[in-house]
């Protein structure tokens, strides 16, 4: 595994080194001028890389040049929006950071994470608001996912927001949903081009993207399944997940799939087979308008009006969870509060006598 060597040094006399390889590197250190410590040195060295236990020195690398590797790690790897999002929660750290004596990676300690969640609570950045606490929790959450990649590529050994806890979260809103005298308005006045977009959207649960990047391919029609996976051109947000039909919508899509051309590759598709193009949310605030709820300005309200329905109905949240894509538990339960009878029933039905 090790050996140890001698070289003669220029002064004269005898320097000891050991010599091994570690996880495909090879190391070389220098003892000294015993022979004997040399041997002790590398037994010690043996057992710890058994065990291991092995600890090495970091390479040295300002926060300056790691933030611009995983820039360029990122724009390669990650969605566009995704990437987008990195650097924005980057540029609020740099913002925190700045005149703090924090110039590299090993400057980092989780006590400076605590100071961050305090700054972000109550230093307004952007356009003047304070950060609310799921956005920092967050963006502590985005942080934590960043710094495991200086550990994986040798810059640290352990990742600086580790032990570091989420804020309790006490200033969230509730999600706004639509009743269904809304949903049957929405569906009623949005016409026969955007009536199986929004039907869609009511009944699956998908996120925008999901939605304009769904091919014929995601589409099993034997196994009534809609599978959310990556493509050459795009990657969903939390990973890969799969999106049973229900009846409406295994209908929907059979007759949509009759009527497009069998070259067609979107299932929703735009000019010359491409992604969908129109403008869905501004599409979506002029119809909400006429139906008389104008609170309703974001697409993701349609993905709330999903999980809400759900969970009404007395689906349990993990299940919800899965539907959704939620990589946390934490994100569904937002909907909890919709579910008091359903948590009741659950506990009515013990019987112990």
């Amino acid at each position: 595994m090790g050996r140890i060597y001698s070289r003669t040094k220029k002064t004269g006399g005898i320097a000891w080194y050991v010599d091994y390889m570690y996880q495909g590197l090879r190391y070389r250190k220098k003892i000294g001028p015993s022979k004997q410590l040399a041997e002790l040195a590398l037994k010690d060295i043996e057992v710890k890389i058994a065990k291991k236990e092995l600890g090495l020195a970091p390479t040295e690398i300002s926060l300056e040049d790691f933030f611009t590797k995983f820039k360029d790690y990122s724009e390669v790897n990650h969605a566009p929006a995704s990437f987008v999002r990195y650097q924005n929660i980057l540029n609020n750290f740099r913002h925190f950071l700045g005149e703090r004596q924090a110039y590299k990676l090993t400057h980092l300690t989780p006590r400076l994470f605590e100071d961050y969640k305090i700054y972000r609570r109550k230093v307004p950045l952007n356009k003047g608001i304070l950060a609310k606490t799921n956005t920092v929790n967050m963006e502590l959450k985005t942080l934590r996912t960043i710094f495991n990649f200086a550990i994986k590529w040798g810059y640290l050994r352990e990742n600086p927001t580790k032990g570091v806890s989420k804020l309790k979260v006490t200033d969230a809103k509730k999600p706004r949903f639509l009743s269904k005298e809304e949903i049957k308005c929405l569906l009623d006045k949005c016409g026969k081009e955007l009536y199986p977009i929004f039907y869609t959207f009511l009944n699956t649960g998908m996120r925008l993207g999901e939605l304009v990047n769904l091919t014929w391919d995601d589409i099993d029609f034997r196994s009534r399944k809609i599978y959310i996976q990556g493509k050459e051109f795009w990657n969903p947000k939390t990973g890969e997940r799969t999106i049973p039909m229900s009846d409406g919508i295994f209908d929907l899509f059979s007759e949509l799939k009759q009527k497009r051309k069998s070259n067609f590759k979107f299932v929703f598709a735009g000019k010359k087979d491409g992604p969908l193009t129109i403008k869905l949310r501004e599409r979506l605030i002029t119809i909400a308008k006429k139906c008389g709820f104008e609170d309703v300005t974001k697409i993701h309200t349609l993905r709330h009006t999903f999980a809400s329905h759900l969970v009404m109905n007395g689906v349990d949240l993990p299940t919800v969870q899965r539907l959704l894509g939620h990589s946390d538990i934490q994100t569904t339960m937002i909907y909890a509060h919709l579910a008091p009878d359903h948590l009741s029933d659950a506990v009515n039905k013990l019987a112990y006598d």
